[in-house]
């Protein structure tokens, strides 16, 4: 094949950064004028990762085609500023599924079925797949868990397979560990680097490539202990400390001559490298100057950091555009339910993302009454969007008991209601991939903030939900003169997007805007909402002109 292939491997514990280092990589790479494909084979036996509680495992990332996905492919989006798509992400669960259903359909001609080869077989029959589909000079895939973890074995097994059949030039390892800190001793211990490499070359993997992992500054000694002990150069051992930002990282890469190893490494020629604006957006993030945007994103799952990341990375990306510096206060919509409004004060702008079920749900209503009542810059996600539609039912339209059939199956006014489509997926009790998924086209309404912010009629957004504003509403809120809708789905006659006239940005979305904003080309919703917060009085947001990664 004439694609060169990169596998990441995880040693020591996850979470220390696989994703972001193998999206960096791309960036550099794609930087050469290579094209790049990226994916990741995900351990967890589920099908995909639309049914995971986002509080214990992040949000669930939507692909332009709907598959729904880690977060890990936000970061591999932002980065690489390419649409990924459903062969971008690959779970054990649907490895082992489409292996029982072959197996159910006669296909393997009653062969006994094992992990090898039929699993492996079926893992690899995908990875060559992503590489034919996307035709990407480089494939890198990200193996997710670490070396040892029982569940993620047959996928290095696969991924060892693909390195014998391609050749050494052709399929590379890159290993990234931790390397913990005592502060007892004050050092930095390399042992856990070392077993984790041993554990890797225990299944017959060589990594060409080590990144050490460390809230620390690495020192050279460390590295060389690393690199001799693995049978590697040392300019193969990268020291990656946590930096001010993720963004920092391709900078960091590039200062290393690693797309240089790399590509070396691969066979292949290390062209002339592209300005892609990249630099200065790590300046500018650095530099840390301008007006600071207190912004609330109210919502109900803040018990973890990642719940919410790609609308975290967008408003700030759009802060970064503007020169600001995004101060993100998340806030537990429970926590207003039991204790008003108060938190909410001297905030500069209100964010509501996505969500499902009942619970934190009038705290979140409560939060957008005061954003609308009190002028405050307002942008609402999904559940914000609908949620929206509700407080204004209820506190303007004087429909004291509208609600959503989600949060109560017998609501008298139901403004929002289940997508007819949906009634019968839910009394089968089937919740996969089920929902409303991936991009759709959207148009926008004349004479709206809306169309001034995006600057064109017709719009492709990412959706991810059940529920939606019930048309049979629609005449009373066409009867309310600062009510608009300002966005719908023709085919489907489906409400997209709202806005208030007599507000300075009050704007809601039934899609997922955040999904598609990019560190270096922020999305108009983010941007027009940052906007109205550096100039409140004449808020005449333009959409700044594309610029693209290369």
């Amino acid at each position: 094949m004439s694609t060169k292939f990169i596998f990441v491997t995880g040693g020591v514990l996850s979470g220390v950064g696989k994703g972001i280092i193998a999206a960096s990589l791309g960036n550099i790479l794609k930087n050469h004028g290579h094209s790049i494909f990226i994916q990741k084979f995900d351990p967890y036996l589920n099908v995909d990762a639309g049914t995971l509680n986002p509080a214990e495992h992040g949000e669930c990332f939507v692909t332009a085609d709907g598959k729904e996905t880690d977060l890990d492919l936000g970061h591999y989006e932002r980065f690489l500023d390419i649409e990924l798509t459903k062969d971008s992400s690959v779970m054990s669960g649907v490895i082992y599924q489409t292996v029982i259903e072959n197996e159910r359909k006669g296909k393997y001609l009653g062969k006994t079925i094992q992990v090898i080869p039929h699993v492996t077989d079926e893992i690899k029959r995908r990875l060559y797949e992503a590489a034919k589909k996307s035709k990407a000079r480089i494939l890198i895939t990200e193996i997710g868990g670490t070396v040892g973890d029982i569940e993620a074995e047959h996928f290095l097994e696969a991924a060892r397979q693909v390195a014998l059949e391609q050749g050494s030039k052709n399929a590379i390892f890159v290993q990234v560990a931790y390397l913990p800190f005592l502060e007892s001793s004050q050092e930095l211990k390399t042992k856990p680097v070392q077993n984790a490499l041993q554990s890797l070359r225990s299944r017959g993997i060589q990594p060409a490539m080590v990144f050490c992992r460390s809230d620390k500054s690495i020192d050279e000694h460390s590295l060389s202990k690393i690199a001799l002990f693995g049978g590697l150069k040392k300019e193969a051992v990268v020291g990656v400390p946590t930096l001010k930002t993720i963004y920092a990282v391709p900078e960091l890469f590039k200062k290393l001559d690693l797309d240089k190893f790399v590509l070396k490494t691969l066979g292949l020629k290390a062209m002339k490298i592209r300005a892609n604006g990249w630099q200065k957006l790590v300046k500018r993030i650095e530099g840390g100057s301008g007006k600071n945007i207190k912004i609330g994103l109210v919502g109900k799952y803040m018990t973890m950091s990642d719940t919410y990341i790609s609308v975290v990375e967008a408003l700030k990306a759009a802060c970064y555009q503007q020169n600001c510096v995004a101060n993100i206060i998340k806030i537990d919509s429970e926590y207003i339910q039991k204790n008003g409004v108060k938190i909410l004060k001297d905030l500069d702008a209100i964010c509501v993302p996505g969500g499902f079920g009942s619970r934190g749900i009038e705290g979140i209503i409560s939060a957008i009454n005061y954003a609308r009542t009190n002028n405050i810059p307002f942008l609402g996600l999904c559940l914000g969007m609908q949620l929206s539609v509700i407080e204004y039912a209820r506190n303007v339209l004087k429909i004291k008991d509208a609600n959503s059939t989600e949060f109560n199956l017998k609501a008298k006014s139901p403004v929002i209601n289940l997508m007819e489509e949906q009634t019968q997926v839910l009394m089968q009790d089937n919740y996969g991939a089920t929902m409303r998924l991936g991009s759709f086209k959207c148009k926008l309404a004349k004479n709206t903030k809306a169309l001034r912010i995006y600057g064109k009629s017709e719009i492709v957004e990412r959706h991810r939900h059940r529920y939606e504003f019930n048309n049979q509403y629609r005449s009373n809120f066409a009867m309310d003169n600062n009510f608009v809708i300002a966005g719908e789905n023709i085919e489907l006659n489906l409400v997209e997007l709202i806005e208030l006239k007599n507000h300075p940005y009050f704007l809601a979305c039934q899609y997922h805007p955040e999904f598609t904003s990019r560190p270096l080309r922020p999305h108009p919703l983010f941007l027009g909402l940052i906007n109205a917060c550096v100039k409140p009085v004449r808020n005449k947001t333009k959409n700044p002109k594309s610029t693209h990664l290369v």
